[in-house]
């Protein structure tokens, strides 16, 4: 696996009326990061989990998720990538399955796969910080 994009960094703009709030959600670009990833045949399926650290700090009032925005490119005709489009995936500390991709007669190989993120839970009642996350990709059988 073969993952790019860049570091993202939320702008949470200043608070200067009282008795407002910070938007609760903040999205990255859809192609924040990108994968590609290469399932040999002889495994047939491969599982792309993912889950995040605390990078080094991390408030459980935050959360992240993420989703694949689009395929991306495959000479493989018969394989296929399934799940983790439609919705973001709530991401914890332990790997949670993303998505899969199925090899079929071949190596299943996708070219830039899209994953946005999603930041939620922002809010006054966090302790004003930076917080960072390091997300981690993983592919295994399912």
């Amino acid at each position: 696996m073969v993952i790019s994009g860049s570091d993202w960094t939320v702008n949470i703009p200043p608070i200067t009326e009282a008795g407002t709030n910070y938007a609760e959600t903040y999205e990255s670009q859809a192609s924040q990061i990108q994968l590609t990833i290469g399932v040999p045949l002889l495994l047939g399926t491969g599982k792309i989990s993912v889950h995040y650290v605390p990078n080094p700090t991390w408030n459980n009032a935050l959360s992240l998720a993420a989703k694949r925005t689009d395929d991306g490119t495959t000479l493989c005709v018969l394989c296929s990538i399934t799940g983790g489009k439609d919705n973001y995936v709530p991401l914890t500390q332990t790997d949670i399955e993303l998505f899969r991709i199925t090899a079929v007669l071949a190596l299943a190989a996708y070219n830039n796969i899209g994953i946005q993120l999603r930041l939620s839970g922002v809010s006054v009642t966090v302790p004003a910080a930076n917080y960072q996350a390091r997300v981690i990709f993983t592919v295994g059988p399912p």
